[in-house]
């Protein structure tokens, strides 16, 4: 890599954080998505109750501006309720993205990075 990669980085055009529940803890993942959406200026992804790609349980996606990264990812990390949430730039690259650039709130879980590699 030829420079080091901060929060302002071109090559970062945002962020996704994708927030992992079970049937268990699908109402307390509704919650934290309706104060997400409620508190900030993100964007919503649906929700799949069954892996999808390389997300191994049920999960829905929060996409991000760059901008907001140092308010909402703080926040992420005391409002999770327990709740494991992946958290990666968005490059281009969505292999490295997932594999190499992110980083877990809560419990890593073990993703399925060949789906990005096939997809590549």
């Amino acid at each position: 890599m030829d420079r080091p990669v901060h929060a302002d980085n071109p090559a970062i055009q945002g962020y996704h954080a994708h927030v992992y529940y079970t049937h268990q803890t699908r109402p307390v993942a509704e919650r934290l998505r309706q104060e997400l959406d409620s508190r900030f200026p993100v964007t919503l992804g649906r929700r799949h109750d069954v892996p999808v790609g390389p997300h191994p349980i049920a999960m829905y996606q929060v996409a991000f501006a760059r901008e907001i990264f140092a308010v909402l990812v703080p926040w992420l990390m005391l409002n999770r309720a327990g709740l494991s949430i992946l958290v990666h730039p968005l490059t281009g690259d969505d292999y490295e993205d997932h594999a190499n650039h992110a980083l877990w709130l809560g419990e890593a879980l073990p993703l399925r990075l060949d789906v990005l590699r096939q997809i590549a």
